[in-house]
């Protein structure tokens, strides 16, 4: 379950919350209506980018502004980013997004986001991002 969670609570963990239920949803999309679609998998990709751009460019502007870290604003910001995700992707699908790279490539750099979450999770860099805010601990205890 620590590859798909989060196993603490820093932003990077947080960031698997959006990442593979994106990513779940996205298959299924795919298999009812997304083959059909030129650049499906390049929308999706851009989609859960923007997302885990976001999330830390918002918690690390706000924490930063106000020194504080807040539970509730920091579940607010994650629904906030998981809407516009979706609101980015609806809007490229509905004006036909040419894709400037490959579907290959799209589902490559999407491959190589989720092992670097698995990566991560257990050998994660000693850096902000990865660290728990709550214990400072970095990556899975288990």
């Amino acid at each position: 379950m620590a590859l798909f969670s989060a196993v603490n609570e820093s932003i990077w963990e947080h960031l698997k919350l959006l990442f593979y239920p994106a990513m779940v949803f996205a298959l299924a999309e795919y298999r009812f209506w997304g083959k059909d679609v030129e650049g499906f998998w390049c929308v999706k990709l851009l989609g859960v980018l923007t997302g885990l751009v976001l999330i830390p460019v918002a918690y690390y502007t706000y924490t930063g502004i106000s020194g504080a870290n807040v539970d509730w604003l920091n579940i607010t910001i994650f629904f906030l980013v998981a809407g516009i995700v979706f609101w980015v992707e609806t809007k490229l699908f509905e004006k036909e997004y040419t894709c400037p790279i490959h579907p290959e490539m799209a589902v490559l750099l999407i491959g190589l986001a989720a092992i670097a979450f698995t990566v991560f999770t257990f050998k994660p860099p000693r850096i902000p991002l990865f660290q728990d805010p709550v214990t400072h601990t970095y990556g899975f205890q288990g």
